[in-house]
């Protein structure tokens, strides 16, 4: 068999790390490292490998499966053309800046029989395969993603560029549908929102609050999944988590007793593991990946955020709307 040739779109911060993680995947061949930024691809291609290359349309009859790692706002342009050139497309979250554009590239990429997956990188994370077996009917869902300001990504609002996360993984629960949502945001440092708290309901009686803002002063991502019976805690950051489950009761309704497991992830790279699952989808042997088909859907529950906002009156950070969330720390 021989080796897939990839290539990699925008080689900035994350784009460089899907370079380095294929010139070491076997039975693949890392043909092109891809920036518009001349000294930044030979920068990228003098480390890992592969042509650079300025114009991403020169290498689309060289190669089979390319990652799209360049800004939001040309996701959809950049993937379309790679799909209309037959290759297997793995692109960077969200999926696209609109709704209409994701659902139209999952159409493209159904028509020319490619595979197209999406890079929410958290359902990679080896601690969420971990407690995937102890999540069995959530009733309440708290999540927290904050980090200090960045000019990268910033493109594009704090619910398409981070929230978006949670909401995937929220998903990938499956909550049902959804039955009620309330959000407020603030414009802080960016032209776009920067920290946003929500608050949804779903038909399976699921309730789930998520914060996300890119405004912080330090750095957490952690998720607590609230059952009848149990509570299990994730830090993302440090793959640990702790799960307390009620083992039974007396015949007097008392507990019997409360049993606690302590979780941890390996130490295999998420990203890794995503591109892993990327090259296996294409030889026909996993379906692991975020779908396009997850992806939109991610992306239209945050539209339904983003609308909910827009919808509601303009709140400032003194605003009573803004509701008395629990400390992240805890």
């Amino acid at each position: 068999m021989r080796p897939l040739a990839v290539a990699v779109i925008g080689v900035g911060h994350l784009g460089q790390h899907h370079a380095r993680i294929y010139s070491t995947l076997p039975g693949v061949h890392l043909a092109a490292v891809v920036d518009t930024n001349p000294a930044r691809a030979a920068w990228v291609a003098e480390r890992y490998g592969g042509q650079p290359v300025t114009d991403f349309a020169a290498v689309l009859s060289h190669v089979d499966a390319v990652s799209v790692a360049v800004p939001t706002s040309v996701h959809y342009p950049i993937t379309k053309a790679c799909l209309e050139a037959g290759l297997h497309v793995l692109v960077e979250k969200p999926i696209a800046s609109t709704v209409d554009q994701a659902e139209e590239l999952v159409a493209l990429a159904a028509r020319m029989q490619r595979v197209l997956h999406v890079g929410h990188i958290e359902r990679f994370n080896p601690i969420i395969e971990k407690i995937r077996p102890y999540v069995t009917e959530p009733r309440f869902i708290e999540c927290h993603r904050l980090s200090p300001f960045q000019p990268r990504g910033t493109d594009v609002d704090v619910v398409r560029d981070l929230m978006i996360h949670d909401l995937d993984m929220i998903l990938s629960f499956r909550p049902g549908p959804l039955r009620d949502l309330r959000a407020v945001g603030l414009t802080v440092l960016s032209s776009h929102l920067d920290i946003v708290n929500t608050r949804m309901e779903f038909a399976s009686g699921c309730v789930a609050n998520l914060t996300a803002s890119r405004v912080s002063t330090g750095r957490l991502r952690k998720l607590r999944v609230f059952q009848s019976a149990s509570y299990c805690t994730v830090d993302y950051q440090t793959r640990d988590a702790v799960i307390q489950q009620r083992m039974g009761e007396s015949s007097n309704g008392a507990i019997s007793s409360v049993v606690t497991h302590h979780l941890r992830g390996t130490n295999e790279e998420p990203l890794s593991r995503e591109l892993s699952a990327f090259i296996e989808a294409i030889r026909g042997k996993s379906a692991l990946g975020v779908s396009g088909e997850e992806a939109v859907a991610a992306l239209k529950l945050a539209q339904q955020v983003l609308d909910a906002i827009a919808s509601g009156p303009a709140a400032d950070a003194s605003s009573s709307r803004w509701p008395s969330c629990p400390s992240p720390g805890l």
